[in-house]
């Protein structure tokens, strides 16, 4: 999937990886899809309801091995 902006958490645990994906979602325009790879099983579940929260759109969400990848489009 085409991307924008990559962000690698992989080893920070809740709330880094959704503090830091917060941060770089505010730095891009409306649009624009931002990959986040990250370990923390919680993961998922937090980028289900920040997407919800937030009004940004999470496209797309898989895990290879112990690496979740994560595709959110900027509202």
């Amino acid at each position: 999937m085409h991307f924008d902006r990559e962000l690698d958490v992989k080893g920070l645990n809740c709330p880094l990886p959704i503090l830091r994906t917060k941060k770089a979602l505010s730095e891009m325009s409306a649009g624009e899809v931002l990959h986040v790879l990250a370990t923390d099983p919680g993961a998922v579940k937090d980028f289900e309801a920040f997407a919800r929260q937030t009004g940004n759109e999470l496209l797309s969400r898989s895990e290879t091995g112990k690496v979740f990848e994560f595709f959110l489009r900027r509202k």
